[in-house]
């Protein structure tokens, strides 16, 4: 017994002793190693808990592909969903007759993904090779774009040649179809057509003018790409491509090609620089034939010189010379200021001009207004003109086209240059009434004579077969008419350009002579003009040749320069366009003159000089059948 206890101490249940040894023997009671606790509680505790999770996922779900579904679609669609465009191509420009001028043709252009392309290395001077450059430069240019993913490696390449390329599986390579330009005529037509850049947009010519009918609309298409960029699915169409427009010209690519030859031709013989033609449909305006030289090949057109891109016929500006003076003979006509049989002192060969001479190439003396331009004098045109007011003179000019645009709708068509009287100095008259002091194109040259030749009214020329613009009457039928016959004048014995005539046909038309401006005067080079109307006597053509810069020591005067290249075109035109004769007579005349060169010349040997017993008419030369077939050995 503990001291400080008593006995009564042991037996108290209540007492700090027995709550101890109560508390103790109940520990001494209890299991060793066994733990208590609650599983059912557990359990419930562990389902709940996994079944919040799964419904917060669940919800999160719902939320992501249901209610914000926009953010993520567009992400998995900017890693694997593309849209591509899909090419179309250029609609066709045919001639007159359907004969292509420019198509476009497929082609491949080869492109890369450099995202893609610079994680194989190796395989860089391999692709170098296959596009025939240089690995370094291949390189370069991929490193320099390595945050894109879409870098062109060649452009227009051949279809069987982009397809061997790919075919090496290079990783991040691809082809796409595109298309090229292609002129079968090549340099005879390229002024007129222009070309195309390397997107298939037109640039110059007609190709710009109907750069919007001609392009038409690429479509698009939604398409899935591997980690690769291959396409692996077609999803969606979004717009099919539209093809562009054809397109058909007022040009006969026969004509076409007869005037480039034909001027081609003439300045290699004269020595000249530079020289336009153009040819119209008189009754409609359509321009049948429009070249220019130097010209240029619009199929390899980085290569060429610049300056030979130029419409000369459209955007090039020249002193019309003496082709101005049966535009100054309609205007007195029109005024009644003189009448076909007026007489006019040419003598002696000049007249005063201010401190300057209008000078004639010869003295020819009197000569009526029909002479004045069979002879082209100049001093007789002055004459002519001083009976005009200013007034009058210039808006008779201005009625024909000069000093505005033709309204041809060809880009970079010039307006040309007519001062207006009160810019007149005291000369201007007299040296506007046979074509200088003004400037004009080969176009408007070309419009002025085609109305002369249709009874009076002006047709702006147009490049669109079929389109009629409308007419103005600009000339009294009567005078035009008057100043055709002058004109016819011209090509007949004793005028300036009777090189200029084609067999069987009548031919209206007038030389032009130049000089070129330089340094405030006037130079010893020349322009060499020819512009007429033929047949004479209902005109169906209208030409005009200009010729630049002639050699002066071989021949620079317009009848022996740009005439003949007039002839030899006409020559041809009217019989492709099965234009009727209208000369019979001189047709006539010369098949008989060829007939008679072609029959076989009769010798009969006297009988004196006779050797043999053959009888005379043995002795004949060969009979008309021998000599068709000699003949035809020549």
């Amino acid at each position: 017994m503990r001291p400080g206890l008593s006995a009564n101490d042991k037996r108290t249940p209540n007492s700090l002793g027995g709550r101890i040894r109560a508390l103790f023997g109940a520990q001494r009671q209890k299991p060793r190693g066994r733990a208590q606790f609650n599983l059912r509680g557990r359990l419930a505790i562990v389902a709940g808990t996994i079944g919040l999770c799964s419904l917060t996922l669940l919800v999160r779900a719902f939320d992501l592909q249901v209610v914000h579904n926009d953010f993520y679609q567009a992400q998995g669609a900017a890693r694997f969903l593309r849209e591509i465009p899909i090419p179309t191509s250029r609609g066709m420009i045919t001639d007159r007759n359907g004969e292509p001028l420019a198509v476009s043709t497929p082609v491949e252009s080869i492109w890369a993904n450099p995202q893609v392309l610079l994680k194989y290395p190796t395989r860089i001077p391999e692709l170098a090779q296959a596009l025939g450059v240089p690995a370094d430069h291949l390189a370069r240019k991929l490193s320099q774009r390595a945050d894109k993913e879409f870098v062109y490696l060649q452009r227009r390449v051949r279809p069987e040649s982009a397809q061997a390329i790919v075919k090496l599986g290079v990783p991040g390579v691809f082809s796409q179809r595109e298309y090229r330009r292609f002129y079968p005529q090549g340099d005879a037509v390229a002024h007129v057509l222009g070309f195309t850049n390397i997107d298939d947009s037109g640039q110059e010519g007609l190709e710009l003018a109907f750069d919007e009918w001609l392009r038409g609309k690429p479509g698009a298409e939604r398409v899935i790409r591997d980690r690769r960029g291959r396409i692996v699915e077609n999803v969606d169409l979004i717009r099919a491509a539209e093809p562009g427009k054809d397109l058909t010209l007022s040009i006969d690519r026969r004509i076409q090609f007869l005037a480039y030859r034909e001027l081609r031709n003439a300045l290699l013989e004269k020595g000249a620089t530079s020289g336009s033609a153009v040819v119209l449909d008189v009754a409609t305006g359509e321009v049948l034939a429009m070249v220019n030289l130097p010209s240029f090949n619009p199929n390899a057109v980085e290569g060429s010189n610049r300056e030979a891109h130029r419409n000369r016929a459209v955007t090039d500006l020249f002193e019309p010379g003496s082709t101005m003076k049966p535009i100054t003979v309609a205007a007195a006509l029109e005024a009644h200021a003189v009448t076909p049989q007026t007489k006019f002192d040419t003598n002696p060969g000049w007249m005063p001009n201010g401190r300057f001479r209008t000078t004639d190439t010869h003295n020819y003396g009197v000569l009526d207004t029909t002479g004045v331009i069979t002879k082209s004098s100049n001093v007789g045109a002055a004459k002519i003109v001083h009976r005009l007011s200013d007034q009058t003179f210039y808006g008779y000019m201005r009625k024909l086209g000069y000093g505005q645009s033709t309204h041809s709708g060809f880009p970079g068509e010039s307006a040309g240059l007519l001062p207006p009287p009160e810019r007149w100095s005291g000369t201007s008259k007299q040296t506007m009434s046979y074509g200088y002091g003004l400037s004009v194109t080969p176009l408007q040259i070309a419009q002025a004579y085609a109305a002369i030749g249709n009874g009076g009214k002006l047709i702006a020329p147009t490049f669109v077969k079929g389109q009629r613009n409308e007419a103005h009457q600009v000339m009294d039928p009567v005078v035009a008419n008057e100043v055709l016959r002058m004109m016819e004048t011209v090509t007949l014995p004793g005028g300036t350009a009777t090189q200029a005539r084609v067999l069987g046909y009548r031919v209206a038309g007038k030389t032009g002579t130049s000089r070129k401006a330089s340094g405030g005067g006037y130079s010893r080079r020349y322009l060499s003009y020819f512009a007429g109307l033929v047949p004479a006597s209902d005109p169906r053509f209208s030409m005009v040749v200009v010729v630049n810069d002639p050699a002066p020591e071989l021949a620079y005067v317009g009848g022996l320069v740009s005439a003949p290249v007039f002839h030899n075109v006409m020559d041809g035109a009217l019989r492709l366009m099965d234009v009727a004769p209208d000369d019979l007579d001189a047709w006539l005349a010369a098949q008989a003159a060829a007939e008679a060169k072609r029959k076989p010349k009769v010798s009969v040997v006297p009988a004196a000089a006779s050797t043999t017993s053959q009888p005379a008419t043995a002795r004949i030369a060969s009979p008309p059948l021998a000599a068709a077939q000699q003949g035809a050995l020549r």
